[in-house]
């Protein structure tokens, strides 16, 4: 083998070290991990891992989100980032950068563990349990009134002692169902710090123009606070449909989110999958028109981690 040969072969084995020594670095560099999801501060999320301390995931604008489909999770189906709420469980794929963050190049979840995500975080079982029970009562209640304002005049001055003294528990009642919806609000790890309330005509999903300046300014209020997360839930009255109800909550929730992100450019790492909650968390009786109106509502709140804030 001449000289030139002999250099030429040496060139061909240090190009083939260096590429060998790449790719393994590359192979290391590459870290799968699988927990779940506990706390979400914009781009920031936190994954519990079982016998380990928590884990820092990055999500970036080329982070592929995705649910697996099929007998053997073999498909992936590509979903919004919205999605990855407290609750859910995940398999995140990516690298490590230089302040031990898990930049995310993919995330993973079942669509069944999704669906317990979102029913958990809602609260939906206990809190439908106390409002068919309450309403049961206020309609029972009235149905009483009727009968005895129709008994006779003589008897009108007791009857109204009674209204006076069922309206008393109505508004005890509503004060309650208030008091539950806070409190199924309010994630574990999180305070609200912001909070208004859209709402629609029966049937309809169209956000009024004098609800948008509100969402307008909540959208400005949430981006002067650090780390915030918005939470869209929207409501229907019992009127109608079980099925009808939630679609109409549904296309509420999605109608407020669009005005939030198009007109407010609050960015959708910011904000949790929009919750459509049905009929649950009543605030009024669907007895009476003005009840019913008070329950087609959207509400959006401004949560902040307290981990961020120091509570």
């Amino acid at each position: 083998m001449n000289s030139r040969s002999a250099v030429k072969f040496a060139r061909l084995i240090a190009l083939s070290i260096v590429a060998f020594l790449l790719t393994t670095q590359l192979a290391i560099a590459q870290t799968k991990i699988q927990g779940v999801i506990d706390g979400r501060s914009g781009a920031t999320m936190s994954l519990q891992i079982a016998g380990s301390p928590d884990a820092t995931v990055l999500l970036t604008d080329n982070t592929n989100v995705g649910e697996t489909e099929g007998l053997f999770h073999a498909r992936t189906k590509q979903m919004a980032m919205t999605c990855l709420i407290p609750g859910l469980p995940v398999q995140v794929s990516g690298t490590y950068n230089g302040q031990n963050q898990l930049v995310a190049d993919s995330v993973k979840f079942s669509g069944s563990n999704l669906k317990a995500a979102l029913d958990a975080q809602a609260g939906l079982q206990p809190t439908e349990q106390k409002v068919a029970a309450n309403t049961a009562q206020i309609q029972q209640t009235e149905e009483q009134l009727a009968q005895q304002k129709a008994a006779t005049q003589a008897a009108l001055q007791a009857q109204q002692a009674q209204l006076t003294e069922e309206q008393q528990k109505i508004a005890a009642n509503k004060a309650a169902i208030a008091a539950d919806n806070k409190r199924f609000g309010e994630l574990a790890d999180y305070n609200i710090l912001g909070e208004t309330t859209v709402y629609f005509g029966n049937g309809q999903v169209t956000v009024a123009p004098q609800y948008q300046a509100q969402l307008l300014q909540l959208a400005q209020k949430a981006m002067g606070i650090t780390a915030y997360i918005l939470q869209v839930q929207g409501y229907a009255s019992a009127v109608g449909s079980a099925a009808l109800n939630q679609k109409l909550s549904s296309e509420r929730a999605y109608a407020v989110t669009a005005i939030l992100e198009q007109q407010g450019q609050i960015p959708l790492t910011n904000m949790l999958a929009p919750g459509a909650m049905g009929t649950s968390n009543q605030v009024d009786s669907d007895a009476t028109a003005e009840g019913q109106a008070e329950n087609r509502r959207v509400v959006v709140r401004i949560l902040q981690n307290k981990g961020i804030s120091g509570t």
